[in-house]
This record gives structure tokens, C-alpha cells and sequence, in this order.
């Protein structure tokens, strides 16, 4: 019998390439492979946050499944593979409660100074006139930006850090636990920190942009864990330089990798490269779910993690 025929999109995925050979033959894009190679395809494995170009699509005329690895699939114009009958995978909520996590990390690593205190430490600046006083927790007013999985998995946390927790999403959510504010703006002025959770697509695009971060004001901390594209970064490098928003925790950037100088003189900012969800538990439960969707397709059944409207 016939194996399928996968194309392997991106080099950081090489790690899955032993696994995929056992029952496919493979193909690793930036090898280069011919035309005529590319033409027996039938399903391609891709990193979602990257853009998957039609030029791409129109030369593996066989292709019925475009299996993301990564949560994210925002790289994948949806329209574009429905009309070409292409079914559509992602990883899930695989990663949400470490993205959770991170979220949590960066709040702390910000508001309780935890960076700079190392800093002061290692240079010999801690002495006992100069004892840092950092912010609590408890009470601090938490806006998050989209409630899906990792939404939910943040506010469950900071609930129990007696934070203060609201939230905005496009569509109401009545069986939630926290309110939900009229739109982003009113969730900025009524937060202390302001959480950017949301999926990106082409409609929130610079979603959190000048006016949003004059509402969060000088006192307010922007963390993202969610996409950089999300942020106007020019108007939050601007904000940050001129005081007109408090500090901000990013694990995201747009693009990426980001340039460390575009940072270099930014005050109040906690930064991580894109860490929040890549624990080695995640990317474990993110491969088990590839080769999940892989194998209930070519076996016409029910994928585990459709992406959802694929379809």
C-alpha cells in the first residue's frame, strides 16, 4: 500500500521528522525538493504562527490536510483552504496552562521587580538604604484580552492570587465566572494590568495601539503572551519612553525574532523570546496531538483538534 506524503514546512520541526518516517514518507521543505516531489503531497506539517503562501498551496495540487503543530494557526488563510476542501489541525489547548503560567511569571517578574532586584543584587547596589519596594499582588485589577483556554487558565490563577479579574472578548461568554467590560478601552482604564490573550487575525491586527495604552496610563503594566502583531509597537515603545503607560511584559513581538537594540534603551520592560508555551511537556503533548490529527485523517475519521470552522 501506498504511504501518504508529508511536507515538513520548517526546520524547527526536524526533531519530528524520525517519528513522521515511521508510517510516511516525508519531505522537508527547505530542502528544496522539486516540483514534481511537491505535486505528490498530501499532507503538509507547519509551524502556524508562520505565513503559508498560496504559491505554496498551488503547487501540491493533492494536498487534503494542513496539520499545524503549534496552538497558533494564524500563518493559515482558513478561507483559502476551505474553498480548496483542506482540512485544517492544530495542537489544541496543548499548551495553555504554560502559557497560563508564563502570564503569571511575567505579571510577578514586573510588578515585583524581580529582574531589576537581580541586577541590583549582582552589582553589589543592595544595601540596607536601598531596599527595593515592589508592589502586591492581592487586589491589583487584571484586564485580559480574550478568553479562550489560556484566558481562562490565567484568570483561574490570579483568582487565586486575590487579583481583581475582568475581561473583553468579541463574543459573550455568560458562563464565566468574571465580567465582561463594554470593549478594550473600558477593560484598559479599569486595570492595573492589562493581559493580551486573544488569537490574532487579520481583523485585531494592531488591536492595542496608542489610545488602549493611554487608557492603561502611566501606573498600568501591558504584558502579551498571545501574538506580537497584536500590539502597535512603535505606539508601546513610544508609551514606555514617554511614561504614558507604566512598564510592559512581553513574550512576543512582531516580528520575531525581535532586534535586542529596538529594546536596548526601552525603561520598564520584562522581555522572554517567545518561551511562554515551549516547556518540554508541551511539545511533547503538541506532538502526540500531530500525530493524532495525521492519523485519524488518513484513516477517515474524526480528527482529535480540528481547528475550529475549518470546515
Amino acid at each position: 500500500m501506498t504511504r501518504p506524503v508529508l511536507l515538513v514546512g520548517q526546520p524547527l520541526l526536524a526533531p519530528l521528522l524520525p517519528s513522521l518516517r515511521t508510517d510516511y514518507d516525508v519531505i522537508a521543505l527547505w530542502d528544496l525538493p522539486p516540483a514534481e516531489d511537491l505535486k505528490k503531497v498530501d499532507a503538509l506539517v507547519w509551524a502556524g504562527e508562520f505565513p503559508l503562501g498560496r504559491d505554496l498551496l498551488d503547487a501540491m495540487p493533492g494536498l487534503t490536510l494542513i496539520a499545524c503543530f503549534t496552538v497558533g494557526y494564524d500563518g493559515v488563510d482558513l478561507a483559502l483552504a476551505r474553498q480548496r476542501g483542506i482540512a485544517v489541525a492544530h495542537a489544541g489547548n496543548a499548551n495553555a496552562d504554560d502559557v497560563a503560567d508564563h502570564a503569571i511569571g511575567l505579571i510577578l517578574a514586573h510588578r515585583r521587580q524581580i529582574v531589576e532586584g537581580d541586577r541590583q543584587l549582582r552589582a553589589g547596589q543592595w544595601t540596607i538604604d536601598s531596599k527595593m519596594r515592589t508592589r502586591s499582588m492581592g487586589g491589583a485589577r487584571l484586564g485580559i484580552v480574550g478568553m479562550g483556554a489560556i484566558g481562562v487558565a490565567v484568570a483561574e490563577r490570579a483568582q487565586a492570587m486575590k487579583m481583581a479579574i475582568r475581561w473583553w472578548g468579541p463574543r459573550a461568554k455568560p458562563d464565566l465566572l468574571w465580567p465582561r467590560a463594554d470593549d478594550v478601552a473600558a477593560l484598559a482604564r479599569e486595570s492595573d494590568i492589562l493581559l493580551i490573550a486573544a488569537r490574532a487575525d487579520a481583523d485585531n491586527r494592531g488591536m492595542i495601539d496608542a489610545p488602549i495604552l493611554d487608557a492603561l496610563g502611566p501606573e498600568g503594566l501591558l504584558v502579551n503572551v498571545a501574538r506580537g502583531q497584536l500590539v502597535n509597537e512603535e505606539a508601546l515603545i513610544d508609551a514606555l519612553r514617554t511614561g504614558r503607560v507604566g512598564g510592559a511584559a512581553l513574550d512576543v513581538f512582531d516580528p520575531e525574532p525581535t532586534d535586542a537594540h529596538r529594546w536596548a534603551d526601552v525603561p520598564n520592560v520584562v522581555l522572554t523570546p517567545h518561551t511562554g508555551g515551549a516547556t518540554h511537556e508541551a511539545v511533547g503533548r503538541m506532538a502526540q496531538t500531530l500525530m493524532a490529527n495525521l492519523a485519524a485523517h488518513f484513516a477517515g475519521t474524526a480528527m482529535p483538534s480540528p481547528v475550529p470552522n475549518s470546515a
